[in-house]
């Protein structure tokens, strides 16, 4: 390739690091050096776009304090299961002037019928909930994993959605989810369960 549309940072968080120290000493490398080699080839036009890919919103609200990004990569913190950066990240994000590009938006396995979130095995809580979600999807004759992939797309901070497929087999299932038709009144019986955050934004 002549260019580079995004050129994303990886991994500088806790999940990756395994403490809190040790993501700090990272972070802080990554910023003061790999961050400014960014910048510069955006600068230049090598790159159209710079990001960070994590799987925490803490890394993302930190590196907006640092420099001028263009979109951020958020794993599985901003699903159907999920949308606690609803209200802590992603106000900070729109006044920075980035997009979101949401990863892992079945949690890992979780919201596809497996048993894993977050790269283990999902605890108890977690595996009510997506039941009771299930159960709201069975209603309306819409699979669970549909809906997983077409919600966070309803936000419009979020440019894209990164699924994942292992085959061609999982990628054509990827675009039928995506093509299924969910009714209105699926995302609102999902906020009236308690499982959905009554101010997600939803597909029309």
């Amino acid at each position: 390739l002549n260019r580079i549309d995004v050129l994303y940072l990886h991994d500088v968080d806790v999940f990756t690091h395994g403490s809190q120290a040790a993501q700090q000493k990272m972070f802080r490398q990554a910023m003061d050096e790999a961050y400014k080699a960014m910048d510069e080839l955006r600068r230049t036009g090598e790159v159209k776009a710079i990001g960070l890919g994590v799987n925490e919103a803490q890394p993302i609200a930190d590196a907006m304090q640092h420099g001028q990004w263009d979109a951020f990569l958020l794993a599985g913190r901003y699903t159907l299961l999920e949308q606690e950066s609803l209200h802590t990240l992603f106000p900070a994000v729109e006044k920075h002037g980035a997009s979101i590009v949401i990863g892992g938006p079945f949690n890992s396995g979780i919201l596809v019928g497996g048993s894993t979130f977050n790269y283990s095995r999902a605890p108890e809580a977690v595996v009510t909930k997506v039941k009771k979600m299930a159960e709201v999807c069975a209603r309306h004759n819409v699979p669970l994993a549909a809906a997983a992939l077409q919600f966070p797309l309803a936000n419009k901070l979020v440019a894209s959605v990164i699924p994942g497929p292992r085959s061609a087999a999982e990628l054509n299932q990827i675009f039928a989810w995506r093509e299924t038709k969910i009714p209105a009144a699926l995302w609102s019986d999902l906020k009236s369960e308690g499982v959905l955050d009554k101010a997600a934004p939803v597909p029309t």
